[in-house]
């Protein structure tokens, strides 16, 4: 029996269209809320709507573009009239090169993605959420926001940013309700990965392989619920021990 602990919640998944965005949206789908998924993508984020069904709906919006993000906020505000779960994970991965020699497009692209688009949801969800007297947001970092690793400091440097962000957003409002903590997957099995990649890391992590999707929405559903409800400011490696060493 499927368990019905977001019944009644209205979520938001930015980048939920693919990967482990797709795979939250399904999890909180099945475990009664109610979803909008943003994406870049109106096609694929229609798409995975219609196959969710049970009130999931599609909604545009380009993380990096504040205006975008308070457009996006207000919507589904005029539409539920509440905001109670939001998970900020849209993301880009970057170019590959060492500090050195980084591009500069490249590194602003990076993080006007990976952490302006957190800033900028939260700037809006936040005060949503306190209209409705609370609420949980679950932000997507990475093992890299813990660790570095070569050839991405633009991506590592956004992640790192990320979980400051959580932390210092979980002290100033918890008080008021709203939960925020963020979640580390290792690497996992997305589109965003190649088999070159895949075979290359696989071995950094101690269990043996790379994490699934589902995996990472297991944890996000988790931190959703009312079940998290002593959990803030904190930051949920699922990494297959990766950052354990």
């Amino acid at each position: 029996m499927a368990s019905t602990r977001l019944e009644g919640k209205v979520a938001l998944v930015t980048g939920g269209a693919s990967g482990i965005g797709e795979a939250v949206v399904r999890r909180f789908a099945e475990e009664g809320a109610t979803v909008a998924v943003a994406d870049l993508s109106e096609e694929a984020a229609e798409k995975l709507a219609v196959d969710v069904g049970d009130g999931a709906h599609a909604e545009v919006a380009d993380v990096s573009d504040p205006e975008a993000v308070r457009a996006l906020v207000d919507r589904l505000i005029e539409r539920h009239g509440r905001l109670d779960v939001a998970v900020n994970n849209a993301g880009i991965g970057g170019p590959a090169a060492p500090v050195g020699e980084y591009p500069i497009d490249g590194w602003r692209k990076v993080v006007s993605v990976n952490l302006d688009g957190v800033f900028y949801s939260m700037r809006y969800e936040i005060p949503a959420m306190l209209r409705n007297g609370g609420g949980s947001i679950v932000n997507m970092a990475s093992i890299l926001g813990a660790v570095g690793f070569a050839q991405a400091p633009a991506y590592v440097s956004a992640k790192h940013g990320v979980v400051g962000l959580t932390k210092t957003a979980a002290i100033e409002y918890s008080q008021h309700g709203i939960r925020v903590n963020a979640v580390g997957p290792g690497f996992i099995d997305t589109p965003m990965l190649n088999e070159e990649i895949v075979k290359a890391v696989t071995p950094l992590h101690p269990i043996g392989r790379i994490g699934t999707a589902e995996e990472v929405a297991a944890v996000v559903a988790f931190l959703a619920s009312d079940e998290a409800s002593f959990v803030s400011g904190s930051y949920y490696m699922v990494d297959g021990a990766y950052t354990a060493p």
